[in-house]
């Protein structure tokens, strides 16, 4: 029987570095604490792993819902829009994790170098780009010690490439390792999709036909929705829609009491549905999310 993974060293070396801004002296590296739970948040994942010592989270991503805690990690291996919360939190026992950035230029480095043999066989066709697995004793170790780099200065500049290296080789050997893996290869569907992504992202008030996001993309528009759909859990006008409503909350932050011209600023021509779309995401009106003070004007979304 094989002994249940400790996560007090990690928990200590998180707590002793965390920093309201969440980012650290090592590049790609941040640590987020979170005193109590609080109502599901919009955000961005960024292509990451994500890790919590304490306390649990639940991400929706379109049709899916994730869960992770101590004991799992997750993969986000292309920038997805998704509401979440932590739960599992308590007075004097906060959320407490760290979130790695995963860069494509240093997975398609490191897939340069091992034999096929010492990699998982690549997956046809495109996977989820939110996956939650199960953590190992490996690469629990090799996190908590580039959490203890933190505690080196001296150090870091030399070790915090090798071990980041390791964490993400660790990944690539083991059960999102094909998602992973996709991440570094020009050719593979999750490239793809992210072609199409990164433009969307760019021109989320424009209209668009997927037919021209397909032809981006490299591929016929049913395999390109097909593709996008596993990928993301939504649609492409879907994921539009996400990214008009989550920079709508923004700015309605920042400027209440024109939700006419935040509606027409994230692409809406007609406010009315701007106003019906918005209480369908976030239950409440946008009127409501304008006033200063409201919960939707001051919260944030932990990484």
């Amino acid at each position: 029987m094989e002994e249940p993974l400790r996560f007090d060293e990690l928990r200590a070396a998180l707590a002793r570095h965390v920093r309201p801004q969440e980012s650290t002296a090592i590049d790609g590296l941040y640590i987020a604490q979170i005193e109590q739970p609080g109502p599901p948040a919009p955000s961005m994942t960024g292509t990451v792993l994500a890790v919590l010592a304490q306390g649990a989270k639940r991400l929706a991503a379109g049709d899916r819902v994730l869960e992770y805690r101590p004991g799992d990690y997750l993969v986000a291996s292309i920038d997805l829009p998704v509401t979440g919360h932590f739960f599992d939190v308590e007075p004097g026992r906060p959320a407490l994790g760290l979130a790695l950035t995963l860069e494509p230029a240093a997975v398609a480095d490191l897939l340069l170098h091992p034999a096929p043999a010492d990699l998982p066989r690549p997956r046809a066709g495109a996977l989820p780009g939110l996956a939650v697995a199960t953590m190992t004793a490996d690469l629990l170790d090799a996190l908590t010690r580039l959490v203890r780099l933190l505690d080196s200065p001296r150090d870091q500049a030399v070790l915090a490439p090798l071990v980041k290296r390791e964490i993400l080789w660790r990944l690539l050997t083991g059960e999102q390792g094909a998602s992973v893996r996709q991440l570094g290869l020009a050719g593979s569907s999750l490239s793809h999709v992210a072609r199409a992504v990164r433009w969307i992202q760019d021109h989320y008030a424009e209209p668009f036909r997927v037919e021209d996001l397909a032809r981006l993309a490299g591929m016929s528009p049913s395999a390109f929705h097909r593709h996008f759909q596993t990928v993301t859990a939504l649609s492409p006008i879907q994921f539009q829609k996400q990214l008009r409503l989550q920079q709508a909350r923004l700015l309605l932050a920042a400027r209440p009491g024109d939700i006419t011209g935040v509606a027409h600023r994230v692409g809406y021509d007609s406010p009315s549905q701007f106003s019906r779309e918005y209480r369908r995401q976030y239950g409440h009106p946008p009127s409501h999310a304008a006033r200063p003070g409201s919960p939707a004007a001051v919260e944030g979304a932990a990484p």
